[in-house]
């Protein structure tokens, strides 16, 4: 017979038709590969109930958003997709408010990426409403840290969206982990 299609993780390439019906960790079960498919290289921690508290609480910080025509679908509802788009905007304005730019980090060869997320879609967000986004320390590490957010309506202060989201610190020319600077380190934790 032929070869049997197996998962390939990320950054490799795509999984194919058969291979997305087999477990995530099919590789493990395979005894080709171990489980320990992180292409970051990060130690993947529980993202409910055992995520490490390890870092001092943070107040929280909150971004002012409002949805438009691009952020919807075609009934005037927020695709959600664009939940993330919000949460991104919210982190990186974060950093900002903490004195941090995207491209003076860019220039010390600092990125950051997501490699886990969280998300619970508790109701939809509409056309013109205003939304609160906030970010919240939840753990701090040398070279990642985790953020607990949440998407809520301005006006009703209904929670539509809420997310825990765990950020590498990568360097960016081999995109391997590397500590944050001390000077974002120690804000991050402010």
């Amino acid at each position: 017979g032929g070869e049997r299609l197996r998962p390939r993780s990320w950054p490799e390439g795509r999984r194919t038709r058969a291979a997305t019906s087999r477990l995530p960790n099919a590789r493990a079960a395979d005894n080709r590969q171990p489980a320990t498919d992180n292409p970051f290289g990060v130690e993947r921690r529980a993202m409910t109930r055992s995520v490490k508290r390890d870092a001092p609480a943070s107040a929280g910080f909150q971004w002012p958003a409002r949805v438009y025509w691009e952020d919807t679908d075609g009934g005037g509802v927020v695709y959600h997709a664009n939940y993330i788009k919000f949460f991104e905007r919210a982190r990186t304005e974060w950093l900002r408010a903490k004195g941090f730019e995207q491209r003076p980090l860019l220039a010390q060869q600092v990125v950051f990426a997501v490699y886990a997320m969280q998300v619970k879609f508790l109701k939809p967000a509409r056309l013109d409403d205003a939304l609160e986004v906030s970010v919240s320390l939840i753990a701090c590490r040398r070279a990642s840290f985790s953020v607990s957010q949440r998407i809520v309506d301005a006006r009703s202060g209904d929670e539509l969206c809420t997310a825990e989201v765990e950020i590498a610190c990568l360097d960016h020319a081999s995109f391997r982990p590397m500590p944050m600077p001390p000077d974002l380190l120690r804000e991050i934790q402010r």
